[in-house]
């Protein structure tokens, strides 16, 4: 008995001296560092902006018609007693280019708004009438102020490309300056008039991230003028007279180009802001 229990105690002792030694040759656990979770600032797009525009531009005139008298009574004033109207022949406007400027506001994501003012520098035009005895050459220049207040649906952007599409109202003053016959030793003239009409347009383009405040813009607008007046009386005592005259509108296309610089707020051209990064957590593994 007494060398059994003696057997027992010398296997417990070799056991506790032994099990250190053991330990020393299991393998530890390794640890390994999870990747930090990154959460990322929601983008607050909208601000406000200013733009510049250059464009060229085509118009077509509609009909134009004016008003025949018959002899003047005396030279002191415009002829009396409308003998009948009549229309040109034809009308056509020369392109032309103009320069623009606006102020906006980028709503959020997909809508902007903005107020634009463009000077139409002058086009050529280039006309002509005719009656029964008489075929006469037109000529004058139009220019125009459009202001027009606009709405913007931006589409969504890929690779900093964002389509859009909008529409605007306003109004434009035309002025045209005066008709007159260039035919060497032709009399005839009539002095152009200044009037402001209703005006609308249509567009569509896209604009791409130039930097994180510029974007470029590129794209196509439709407008339209109304139409009014477009000349006076002629020359007092003239036998026959002529005028007043009214142009029907214009139609016009236009190719466009410019820069969009946003002040304040996103114009969802930054890179996402990280706003929090906690440490990471250590990961173990067997």
């Amino acid at each position: 008995m007494f060398n059994t229990a003696r057997k027992a105690l010398f296997a417990l002792l070799f056991a506790g001296l032994a099990w250190p030694v053991f330990a020393a040759d299991l393998p530890e656990p390794q640890v390994e560092e999870a990747p930090p979770p990154v959460y990322e600032q929601p983008v607050d797009v909208g601000g406000w902006y200013i733009r510049g525009d250059l464009d060229y531009h085509k118009s077509k005139v509609g009909d134009i018609d004016y008003i025949t008298y018959g002899a003047a009574p005396c030279p002191c004033g415009p002829p009396v007693g409308v003998a009948g109207s009549k229309s040109f022949d034809y009308g056509k406007l020369k392109g032309g280019f103009s320069l623009g400027g606006g102020v906006g506001y980028k709503i959020n994501e997909h809508f902007r708004t903005d107020l634009t003012a463009d000077y139409w520098f002058k086009s050529n035009f280039n006309g002509g009438t005719s009656d029964l005895t008489t075929v006469s050459v037109e000529s004058s220049k139009m220019s125009a102020l459009l202001l027009l207040a606009n709405a913007y649906v931006d589409i969504g952007t890929w690779h900093g490309i964002t389509p859009y599409v909008g529409a605007g109202i306003g109004g434009a003053r035309v002025k045209w300056d005066t008709v007159y016959d260039p035919t060497p030793g032709a009399t005839e003239s009539n002095p152009g008039t200044s009037s402001w009409r209703f005006a609308y347009a249509v567009m569509a383009g896209a604009s791409y991230c130039l930097t994180d405040k510029v974007i470029l813009d590129a794209g196509y607008r439709f407008s339209h003028i109304q139409g009014g007046r477009m000349f006076e009386y002629g020359p007092a005592g003239a036998t026959p007279g002529a005028g007043p005259g009214f142009d029907h509108g214009f139609n016009t296309h236009e190719v466009r180009g410019g820069l969009r610089y946003q002040f304040g707020g996103n114009n969802g051209c930054a890179a996402p802001v990280v706003a929090y990064q906690p440490e990471p957590e250590p990961i173990y593994t067997k």
